[in-house]
């Protein structure tokens, strides 16, 4: 029986990191020689390697991912059976679930990283991808949508969230923990999450600027007022506990919900948004009344990258609104 096909996409990152001394280690690696560093991989797949980007993952923007989610499409559409994403973990948690937006397939689609330079001692890298092609070429992978490997942990995109800037087990998901795990070789799934919605965006999409902004204790809000005049089309919100912002700034939000779609996420790291339960000024219930949607379980990040997707589609303010509710 033939290999599976696998296409493996390097954009950079610390897993592509090499050299010492003051200046530091910086992406020099492609895709090509990190598929070298790890030998079994010849016995799980036929890989073809490419290196889209050579960056820190601090560096890609959405229109970056918006062109490797149409690289891996266009690589189903060749004939590959999985594609593998390798890049910083700085910001996995938005790449895998841009993807999780844009790949509409069954054929799964890993993103990995790793938190240790590729010179390092005991770098996990070879490690990761390793497992990653495991979990790849898995057939209960198919129809999970995207997905984050690391540390032999298999998450979906739309919970996973990076939780410390050094551990090699900095990924977490917090809603329901890792769908599975890597073990004596093997891709063990213990949880199955429904597809996420797809999102099909028009070949000559724009996307629209979207700006993310963090409340805390006393924020009068000049920041969100500044909004429309700086050329931005929507907004995330990301309130305190469960939805909120200072009582001052209601009002301005509810303006500012009224001059382009904005979505109500938290800055709390666990749970959703709350939509029924605090009624004074400034709570989700004001703020929802005012027209301001709510995030759900999705973190400001996520929310954002959404919004964007959701507004390159052409989408108004009550489709937003349908766009978000699967996450609710």
């Amino acid at each position: 029986m033939p290999l599976p096909r696998l296409l493996v996409l390097s954009l950079g990152g610390t897993i592509t990191m090499t050299g010492s001394g003051p200046g530091g280690i910086q992406p020099k690696l492609g895709a090509a020689d990190l598929v070298a560093t790890v030998p079994a991989l010849a016995g799980i797949a036929e890989i073809e390697a490419r290196s889209p980007f050579r960056v820190g993952s601090s560096s890609l923007s959405i229109e970056n991912v918006a062109t490797v989610a149409g690289e891996i499409r266009a690589g189903f559409n060749e004939g590959f059976d999985a594609a593998i994403v390798i890049q910083g973990t700085d910001t996995i948690e938005e790449t895998a679930f841009a993807l999780d937006l844009l790949v509409d397939d069954e054929r799964p689609v890993v993103v990995i990283g790793a938190m240790r330079g590729a010179e390092a001692p005991g770098a996990d890298g070879p490690a990761n991808l390793y497992a990653a092609a495991l979990v790849a070429t898995s057939a209960e992978a198919r129809g999970l949508g995207t997905l984050v490997v690391l540390n032999d942990e298999i998450h979906a995109a739309r919970f996973v969230r990076k939780a410390h800037t050094a551990l090699t087990s900095t990924f977490v998901s917090p809603f329901l923990g890792p769908l599975g795990l890597v073990v004596e070789g093997r891709a063990r799934f213990l949880v199955r999450v429904a597809p996420t919605p797809k999102l099909a965006l028009p070949a000559d999409a724009a996307l629209p600027p979207v700006a993310l902004l963090k409340f805390a204790m006393g924020d009068d809000g000049r920041l969100a007022r500044a909004l429309p005049a700086l050329g931005f089309k929507g907004a995330v919100l990301e309130g305190m506990g469960a939805g909120h912002v200072p009582g001052t700034v209601a009002e301005l939000a509810g303006e500012l919900a009224a001059a382009m779609p904005v979505v109500l996420a938290s800055r709390t790291l666990g749970g959703p948004v709350f939509t029924r339960t605090y009624g004074y000024p400034g709570s989700e219930i004001d703020l929802v009344s005012r027209g301001l949607i709510p995030a759900g379980f999705l973190q400001g990040p996520k929310a954002r990258l959404l919004l964007t997707f959701a507004l390159a589609a052409g989408l108004d303010s009550a489709g937003v609104g349908q766009a978000f509710a699967p996450y609710q």
